[in-house]
């Protein structure tokens, strides 16, 4: 029955299971697939027709493996690609873009700031999302290619990271900023260094959570949502070598996973 097939998401790496976690926590009887594209990490350097073949590629992948949704847990492949892929694809896709919106209705200060991947910023869409909530709000913006790194190299929680986050973020809270948003789902693994610049001069808006009610609200208007009550499995592909990205994947996961890996 097409509401036992699994919900696949995909990401350039690991960041996109925090929102597995969140789809996971939303819709727990899912199954889910997930794949980490580390053999082309990562995406917020590539150009957009890369990240477009890529992203057609993985959504045929996991089409085949029987997904019945594909969730883009990725900004920069979001903002380059959702709308070419739903125009090939039947299924439902879902994708994932900075929290501008909310953002700009809740700053009391009209300054809010955006931590994303350089191709995320540079990309049309966000430059579009910008012009339309830059009449309500100015948005600062920063680019930040070190946190990715970080959560890959499970680097995330230490010293560094805290003085990544203070290197990044600063700037936007001098600015005036009083909503920082994470542009990008690695981001949502670095909270607690996050948290300890912010302090309380800012709110942090991460997407995870309304991208994991978006999914459950379309599956369940489409009759798609899994009615069982056993809780869902979990299934994980990469595309680049399973000795490296093994623990990584693990260890953000929370609990130990096989991982297949699949030719570039």
């Amino acid at each position: 029955m097409e509401r036992q097939k699994p919900i696949g998401i995909f990401d350039s790496g690991v960041g996109g299971l925090s929102i597995g976690h969140a789809i996971r926590t939303a819709l727990p009887e899912e199954d889910l697939m997930y794949f980490a594209d580390l053999g082309f990490s990562p995406y917020g350097v590539k150009a957009t027709p890369i990240i477009r073949e890529r992203s057609e590629y993985i959504v045929n992948f996991l089409i085949n493996q029987g997904c019945k949704a594909v969730v883009v847990a990725c900004n920069t492949a979001t903002v380059n690609t959702i709308s070419d892929l739903r125009s090939k694809f039947s299924i439902p896709i879902f994708g994932v873009e900075p929290g501008i919106k909310p953002a700009a209705l809740q700053s009391k200060t009209g300054v809010i700031g955006v931590l994303a991947t350089q191709q995320t910023l540079e990309s049309d869409s966000f430059q579009q999302l910008k012009t339309t909530y830059s009449k309500m709000v100015t948005i600062e913006t920063m680019a930040c290619p070190e946190f990715v790194s970080l959560v890959e190299n499970l680097n995330h929680n230490g010293d560094k990271a805290t003085d990544v986050a203070e290197h990044y973020i600063r700037p936007l809270l001098s600015a005036g900023s009083d909503q920082i948003i994470l542009g990008c789902t690695h981001f949502s693994f670095l909270i607690s260094a996050i948290n300890k610049v912010v302090g309380g001069e800012a709110t942090i808006i991460d997407t995870a959570t309304p991208v994991a009610m978006e999914v459950s609200r379309r599956l369940h208007a489409l009759n798609l949502e899994n009615l069982n009550s056993t809780q869902g499995k979990a299934a994980f592909w990469t595309s680049g070598n399973v000795a490296n990205v093994i623990g990584p994947m693990s260890e953000l996961w929370g609990s130990g996973i096989n991982v297949s890996e699949i030719s570039p």
